[in-house]
């Protein structure tokens, strides 16, 4: 990647959530020059920050994780950071590329130099459509795959790059869907007629592929329920698996390895072991598209490991994700004996899929470092601005005190902060990254 220096020039200054008040512009990337502690006071809270040995660890165990199901590839996706940092961080770790949704995520990408994205949608947006054939004709070495799902979509994107005819193909994966799912065919015949209507487009599109989001299956972690959801997950696994036979029984690939991908963040162990055992009779390449694996969360993916784990189709590596991303906060009000009043609310933490989880407390003056809570803290609504936490009456905390929230769905919070500290294990400020939402 290139350009990131770019993002180290950016200028901040007190405009920027978490900076303290009066801070003089400086550069993004002399961030750990200040000698600023989180625990200390120095930054105004909330502030989000990433901890750099999570960040490492998890990287580490998702590398290791695909070796052992058998040389799965993995393209993260980009739109859970939206941190050109961190997806460098992600190929330097061993990801074969990185996967958008939109447009406007494809042209960071582009802007930073990654050479391999996956848009993992329907491309049928003009405007799109002509910048991606403006890269492959501009940069040789840019590779691009996107999906289809409707010969109606091939015919678009065929009509767009004929008349440009910039000398190589749109390489389109094939989606399947699923019935009161999102996008993707739902038949085996409706797959199959896009997969022709791609092939009728040639020279100009290429089928390299099927894929699939098996994530819009969810049900509970444990029990009954969780047998029938990863059974609803196999059912269309398979339902990809047979797409992709049947294409490859008429021919209708690309020269080159046939791609069957799926991967949201919950399912990455049924992806890698069901495609690692599928039989095209050509050479295939499985890839998963996790994106929250980088900072896990506290809560909802910390449920879908445990399902993870009880499936057990595949050695798991030592040790589990951790949870990278916290925001810390302050105690402003406690008006009751069981109720207290954080300083941070919707425009700070995920709440789509759970509410945030108050995790660790800190007292300026009392402790060296972050306590554990004691059980019964819990977020029971947010404001813009506040955190309504249900307490024990026996709870120590009071008005000051700072406290960690662990949240959910890491993708929801990361687009409510332009700017994120990443700290080492003692709260210093050593680096930061930057979004683009």
């Amino acid at each position: 990647m290139h350009g990131l220096g770019e993002i180290d020039d950016f200028l901040i200054d007190d405009r920027v959530k978490g900076v303290p008040g009066g801070a003089p512009p400086f550069r993004l990337g002399d961030i750990g020059a200040k000698g600023w502690n989180v625990l200390r006071g120095d930054l105004t809270l909330p502030v989000a920050v990433l901890k750099e040995s999570a960040l490492a660890h998890n990287g580490a165990w998702m590398m290791d994780f695909l070796r052992r199901a058998g040389g799965v590839r993995i393209a993260p996706h980009g739109k859970t950071t939206m941190s050109p940092q961190l997806f460098a961080r992600q190929l330097a770790d061993g990801a074969w590329g990185i996967t958008v949704a939109t447009a406007q995520q494809l042209q960071v990408c582009r802007r930073y130099g990654v050479d391999r994205v996956v848009f993992a949608n329907q491309l049928i947006d003009r405007q799109a459509i002509r910048y991606v054939l403006d890269e492959l004709e501009r940069d040789p070495a840019f590779e691009f795959w996107a999906l289809a799902d409707s010969v109606e979509a091939v015919e678009l994107l065929a009509a767009e790059a004929r008349s440009r005819n910039v000398g190589r193909p749109i390489k389109l994966l094939l989606e399947g869907g699923m019935p009161g799912g999102r996008t993707g065919a739902r038949t085996l015949e409706a797959a199959l007629s896009v997969a022709r209507a791609i092939g009728s487009a040639g020279p100009h599109l290429a089928l390299c592929g099927v894929e699939g989001f098996e994530g819009l299956v969810d049900g509970p972690a444990h029990g009954p329920g969780a047998a029938e959801v990863n059974a609803k997950v196999q059912a269309f696994l398979d339902f990809l698996g047979e797409i992709a036979a049947s294409c490859a029984a008429e021919n209708l690939f690309a020269p080159g390895p046939v791609i069957v991908s799926a991967g949201g963040s919950a399912f990455y162990d049924m992806v890698t072991d069901t495609f690692a055992r599928l039989d095209l009779g050509r050479e295939i390449m499985p890839l998963t598209r996790s994106g929250c694996y980088l900072t896990h969360d506290s809560a909802s993916y910390v449920r879908a490991f445990e399902r993870l784990r009880e499936r057990g189709l595949v050695g798991l590596p030592n040790g589990t994700p951790v949870p990278a991303l916290e925001v810390w906060t302050l105690v402003q009000s406690r008006p009751e004996t069981e109720k207290l009043i954080l300083t941070a609310g919707k425009r700070d933490v995920s709440f789509d899929a759970d509410m945030p989880v108050p995790e660790r407390w800190f007292r300026p003056g009392l402790h060296q470092a972050p306590q554990a809570l004691p059980p019964g803290h819990v977020v029971t609504g947010l404001n813009d601005q506040h955190a309504h936490v249900t307490v024990p009456a026996s709870s120590p905390l009071r008005v000051g005190d700072m406290v960690a929230l662990g949240i959910s769905h890491p993708c929801t919070t990361f687009d409510k902060w332009q700017v994120m500290c990443v700290v080492n294990e003692d709260y210093d400020v050593v680096s930061a990254i930057r979004t683009f939402f």
